[in-house]
């Protein structure tokens, strides 16, 4: 569904600021119809553009009061090691964000963990049989904008 129209647009602004809205509230944000608006999301969900909905949880507020980044210059590239190194890095909880990168590194991870000590304990998991070239944690100080929802109709 590439052939996406203003009303489409707003629809997906909308839900990317507040999924738990009903679609009846979606509907008069952006004037349409209860019906017209659910056939939408529908196609939208159908078309991929859609990946569910989530709440957001405050982890500060949990304990979770530390977030890293980090990354990762390895010495290794075989796709064996790739497949083996990214089933690592998913089994460990305290990574939300996983990507690999172009340029210097060619990981980078987005931890949240409870404080140095949970960092610690993270990155003797993390390290566990496996050998990198380099790793450093970039520790976040404050957090100034947190999943910021894209303006779609500037965007595309």
């Amino acid at each position: 569904m590439t052939n996406l129209d203003v009303i489409d647009l707003r629809i997906l602004t909308t839900l990317q600021r507040d999924s738990s809205l009903s679609q009846r509230q979606v509907a008069e944000r952006v004037g349409l119809s209860q019906n017209a608006c659910w056939r939408r999301v529908q196609a939208m969900q159908a078309a991929g553009l859609l990946k569910g909905s989530q709440a957001r949880v405050d982890l500060a507020a949990l304990g979770l009061d530390l977030t890293v980044f980090v990354m990762i210059r390895s010495r290794h590239h075989a796709r064996d090691w790739v497949d083996r190194f990214s089933r690592h890095v998913q089994a460990l909880p305290e990574v939300i964000d996983f990507n690999r990168i172009g340029g210097e590194w060619d990981y980078l991870l987005k931890i949240v963990t409870p404080g140095m000590a949970g960092y610690d304990r993270f990155y003797q998991k993390l390290i566990d049989g496996f050998e990198f070239d380099k790793v450093t944690g970039l520790f976040s100080m404050e957090q100034i904008l947190d999943n910021r929802p894209i303006d779609l109709n500037r965007m595309i």
